[in-house]
């Protein structure tokens, strides 16, 4: 695996997210459909000020070799279940195994029970979420389809459902 930093991102790293944004939502016009404004870019929804602006959101860069290979955006750190609100990895770090590296660490950082969604349509996806869980909760993970709020048009996304113990108590799990 090449040389890989996920750390949770300042605002110094804020304009690298936001091109990294960009390229994400390239990806996912795929299966939403959203073309770019008339001015090349695609809209931000809020999330990006929120994932650098609220308590309750963490930013995460995730570099390799030094340069920026991708972002998360953790959402609901109070509350009892964690949301990995928005991943991403750059094409040319893709199944080098940052991907599934990013989210042991990260989900590691706040233990606990995690959420992730995502399209079924987008096959890649379907694949790697489901390979995280069993990676990380073995066969305790859970899949349901939830409708998008404000979007009944659209497929529901995919939800993934999972808990991480803290070390403290996988310690006395294992002991």
């Amino acid at each position: 695996m090449p040389d890989v930093t996920i750390r949770r991102a300042g605002v110094a790293d804020r304009p690298a997210v936001e091109r990294l944004w960009l390229m994400f939502r390239h990806d996912l016009s795929e299966f939403d459909g959203l073309l770019p404004g008339a001015d090349g870019t695609f809209p931000r929804n809020g999330w990006l000020d929120k994932a650098f602006c609220d308590p309750d959101w963490a930013p995460y860069l995730l570099t390799s070799g030094g340069s920026p290979a991708g972002f998360a955006f953790v959402r609901s750190l109070d509350a009892p279940t964690r949301v990995l609100n928005t991943f991403f990895v750059a094409r040319g770090a893709r199944r080098t195994g940052i991907g599934l590296r990013a989210v042991q660490e990260i989900v590691a950082r706040h233990p606990g029970a995690w959420e992730v969604a995502f399209q079924d349509a987008n096959v890649a996806a379907v694949r790697f979420w489901r390979r995280v869980a069993t990676q990380i909760a073995g066969d305790a993970w859970s899949e349901q389809r939830r409708p998008i709020p404000g979007r009944p048009e659209l497929t529901p996304d995919v939800w993934i459902s999972f808990s991480v113990l803290g070390e403290a108590a996988a310690a006395e799990s294992h002991g």
